[in-house]
Parts: C-alpha cells; structure tokens; sequence
C-alpha cells in the first residue's frame, strides 16, 4: 500500500454511516482476494465526491469494464481491461480496477480515454478522505472573501503536493478527474448540506 488507509481513520472522521464498502461477492473470483479489492471490502470510501458502483441485483457482481463501455472505441485500453470490475464512478468517467497491477483507471466514454488514475486503492481512499475531509471541515471567516478563497485554494494545494510526491498518477496533469474536483473546490463548489463552507457561502 502507498498509503496507510485503516478503516478506524476512516470512521473518527466521517463516522461509520459514511462509508460505503463493497462485498467480497461483488468481485470477479481472481480480484476478490486482491488488496484493493480487500481495501474495498474493509476499509471503504467516505460518501459524498466518490460513489461507489452498486453491485447488480441480480448477479450481486460489480459490472465489467466491458458491460459499461465499448473497450473496443479506447485505443489506449490494455488488452484484458474489459474484464475489469468497474468499483465507482467521479464526475464523468468509469473507475475500474485493474486486478493485476491494482492500479485504478479512469474509463471517459464521452471522450473515449482511459488513464491510470491512481498507482493502488489506498491512494484512492487517500485522496477521497482528504478532499471530503476539507469540504466538511473548511470554513470560511466572511471576513476577507480573497483570503478565504486563497486559503482554500492553499488546502487544495497541498492535497496535490502531499499526495503527487507519494503517487503521481491523481493529479498528473490539469486533465485528470481529480485535478478538475480541486479546481471545482478551489472555486467554492461542492459545498453541500449543513457542512461549515455552505452555510458560509449560501447562508
């Protein structure tokens, strides 16, 4: 693991409601013993910016890159990837596992890419819990508009910078998905519900 990710940090924070898990049923037989498959089934996401995939009704199996996209339209797709679980979805794209490797790839069927987005699940988990975590601990002082937004701007930062120089891959370049949910933040959206910022911004 890149990051040490424990379902107690987890819990301290956004307190057990808040974490969504998948079952060891919802993988492919040859990823459920996988450690970010496991990662998956212990420690969980928090809610909010990330969703996970809801494993089928029926099958209770996790869809297949394949059963959500047309493998055959991403140029860059590694051979084997339409048999990969797709285990959520951020902003546009298709999260999947790569059970091998156990990095995470962002499928964007509008613009028909695929990229590695994250080196292992725990850098996922990681990077989920620290953008949660600062829009719903951030708070604006309505003092200074400019200083608030800079600050925040300075936290978004710092979640790049500290995690880029353990795994490169979220925050690579302007284009990935999270790079864009930081931009997003950065600016002020994303605030939801009863969470310090959006009271502060939309009162």
């Amino acid at each position: 693991m890149l990051f040490d990710v424990t379902r107690g940090e987890l819990a301290d924070i956004f307190g057990e409601d808040r974490l969504a898990t998948l079952p060891a049923t919802a993988f492919p037989p040859p990823a459920a013993d996988t450690e970010g498959a496991r990662l998956l089934q212990t420690v969980g996401v928090p809610t909010g910016t990330l969703l996970l995939r809801e494993p089928d009704e029926d099958s209770g199996r996790l869809p297949l890159v394949q059963d959500v996209v047309d493998t055959e339209d991403f140029e860059d797709a590694p051979q084997d990837a339409g048999g990969w679980p797709v285990i959520g979805w951020l902003l546009n794209v298709h999260l999947a596992l790569d059970p091998g490797s156990g990095a995470v790839h962002a499928f964007d069927a509008d613009e028909e890419t695929v990229r590695g987005l994250h080196t292992d699940v725990s850098s996922l988990i990681q990077v989920t819990l620290r953008f949660q975590r600062l829009l719903e601990e951030f708070t604006f002082s309505g003092d200074d508009e400019e200083a608030d937004f800079e600050r925040l701007e300075s936290e978004v930062e710092r979640i790049r910078q500290e995690t880029s120089g353990i795994d490169p891959l979220p925050f690579e370049d302007d284009e990935t998905v999270w790079s864009v949910v930081g931009e997003e933040i950065a600016a002020g959206q994303r605030f939801k519900g009863d969470s310090p910022g959006a009271r502060s911004l939309y009162g």
